[in-house]
């Protein structure tokens, strides 16, 4: 124990950023070898992590990044368990690394990123997200990523705080009438560009829908039917980027503003934080005792 010094604990701290007795504490255990003390570290660090993956993440940030030449982009969530962490400068950072590394990798899909070194000759993406989730204390997940490549046409992004990102692949048009069609797309979430896009089953179940709710009025089955394609028309509308009221002039749908633009939108994409992930409703007392006891 003697032989632990203040500046090999500060020494440790500085490399791995953990707390001070939790340095100490390693020291003791690896004899004073700085070098086994990072490496037990470590392990015990991954373990916690483990513990943690099964603990719902459903806050976060939306990060997106663009080549110099504006021709590639791609945008990704990464989840923490609080708002807290998602403001925490080392979750932020890493969420910066991530983003620019699957920019400059090219990789297509998470699995693909977690495998990809954060760095040349560092860890894996992986192996640094554990490392992160054992220093912050809550489960970290990069929850899905998506990659745009356009030769002929433009990529417009557009970050809403750290929640809300869009990217938008057009053909035509200019740089403005692309930044406000990334930022409607912010405002409404359409589902799809077009009609086409929009899948057969969901229009199927709109359909029954609407179906059950005409027949409840108890008119005519050739009203009903009149009354269904025109609901399935509003809905259509709603849903689909070509039919909805443009923002900046509701008297204008978005399909009409391409068209006089001559402008196309190609696809496009919208990832909110945490939508579509049901957050477990916990007791604040149990939350607060799971923290001490380290769970």
């Amino acid at each position: 124990m003697s032989n632990i010094t203040a500046a090999m604990v500060k020494a440790l701290r500085e490399r791995t950023g953990a707390g001070m007795m939790e340095c100490k504490k390693a020291l003791v255990e690896t004899g004073g070898d700085i070098e086994a003390a990072i490496e037990h570290m470590r392990k015990a660090g991954l373990a916690k992590a483990d513990k943690k993956a099964g603990r719902t993440a459903a806050e976060g940030k939306i990060a997106i990044k663009v080549s110099d030449d504006g021709k590639r982009a791609v945008i990704l969530e990464v989840n923490s368990e609080t708002d807290f962490v998602a403001k925490n400068e080392d979750f932020l950072k890493f969420v910066d690394k991530v983003a620019q590394r699957a920019l400059e990798t090219g990789v297509e899909t998470v699995e693909q990123l977690l495998e990809t070194p954060i760095e040349e000759g560092g860890p894996t993406v992986e192996e640094a997200r554990r490392e992160l989730v054992a220093k912050l204390g809550e489960n970290i997940a990069i929850r899905r990523l998506m990659k745009f490549e356009t030769e002929a046409g433009k990529l417009a992004c557009y970050l809403h705080g750290n929640r809300i990102g869009v990217v938008v692949e057009m053909e035509g048009g200019d740089d403005d009438l692309a930044k406000d069609i990334a930022m409607h797309i912010a405002a409404s979430k359409p589902v799809c560009v077009e009609e086409k896009d929009v899948p057969a089953e969901t229009l199927e179940k709109e359909k029954e829908i609407f179906t059950a709710q005409a027949e409840a009025s108890g008119k005519p089955a050739n009203i009903v039917e009149k009354m269904v394609e025109g609901r399935l028309r509003k809905f259509l509308k709603e849903v689909t980027l070509l039919g909805q009221p443009f923002v900046k002039d509701p008297d204008l749908s978005v399909g009409q503003l391409l068209d006089q633009k001559g402008a196309r939108v190609v696809r496009f994409v919208r990832f909110e934080v945490g939508e579509g992930i049901e957050k477990q409703q916990a007791d604040f007392a149990e939350e607060v005792m799971a923290q001490v006891r380290g769970d």
